[in-house]
């Protein structure tokens, strides 16, 4: 009963103060279709780039989390973020971002090359593919936060990102489910990238009624955003019987 009531007061808290923090950085909601411009037109200019296409739009999509992940520092820690924030954004946190991608890709290289074959065999490629997917957004989805909260390099943030996941899942977890499990609803997709920093612009091509959904799942998604920001600031600086404490005074 008490984990239970702690959660109740803490996402009432977080909830608030999400709401009065998106009402004042309201902008954050067209980073979106921004990225997106910016990502269809790197995705044109490509193939310019020859052989080094595909690092050309890694290190573009890189640089655009490192933006959206800045923005969403200023506003957990100062409340607003300015345009010049968003000019400086696109390299704040682009090593960071990179070498997680690098690690990741050691990673399930590694995978394809010593495991996949052992599973492939016995539950098939699309059962594989489904765990891996699952279990990298279980372990790792607390990682977005991670880079832009603490000052860790690329594999200390895998680490913690791990570690907090161990410690507070069902803190964690229970609120995200709520919040992507709307999102889903609003755009029918579901997000399986650990650094989505966009909804697809899919939804639009549904028409009139399509742009209506994108805002409004944009809108939610940038509340689902600054919502996980704030509850990862909360968990990693007060413990269950703090909390407990503090609203007893």
């Amino acid at each position: 009963m008490t984990i239970l009531m702690d959660i109740y007061y803490m996402n009432l808290k977080t909830a608030k103060k999400t709401f009065k923090s998106l009402m004042n950085n309201w902008l954050i909601i067209f980073t979106g279709l921004v990225y997106s411009t910016i990502l269809f037109v790197g995705t044109l200019v490509s193939p310019l780039f020859w052989i080094l296409s595909r690092l050309f739009l890694l290190i573009l999509s890189s640089a655009l989390v490192s933006n959206y992940l800045y923005l969403l520092e200023q506003i957990i820690e100062q409340d607003r973020f300015s345009l010049q924030d968003f000019k400086d954004g696109f390299l704040v946190y682009l090593r960071k971002v990179w070498s997680v991608y690098f690690i990741g890709f050691v990673v399930l290289l590694g995978m394809d090359i010593f495991i996949r074959p052992f599973f492939v065999g016995s539950i098939g490629p699309f059962a594989y593919h489904f765990a891996l997917v699952f279990l990298m957004v279980f372990l790792l989805n607390a990682l977005p936060e991670t880079i832009y909260q603490k000052q860790y390099n690329g594999w200390e943030s895998i680490k913690h990102s791990i570690e907090f996941i161990k410690e507070h899942w069902v803190e964690w977890y229970l609120p995200n489910i709520l919040l992507i499990g709307i999102l889903t609803i609003i755009t029918g997709s579901a997000l399986i990238n650990v650094f989505d920093s966009v909804i697809s612009l899919q939804t639009i091509g549904r028409g009139p009624f399509g742009v209506i959904l994108y805002l409004v799942g944009q809108l939610w998604f940038s509340y689902m955003m600054i919502y996980r920001g704030f509850l990862y600031q909360l968990l990693n600086t007060s413990s269950r019987r703090k909390r407990l404490f503090m609203r007893n005074m």
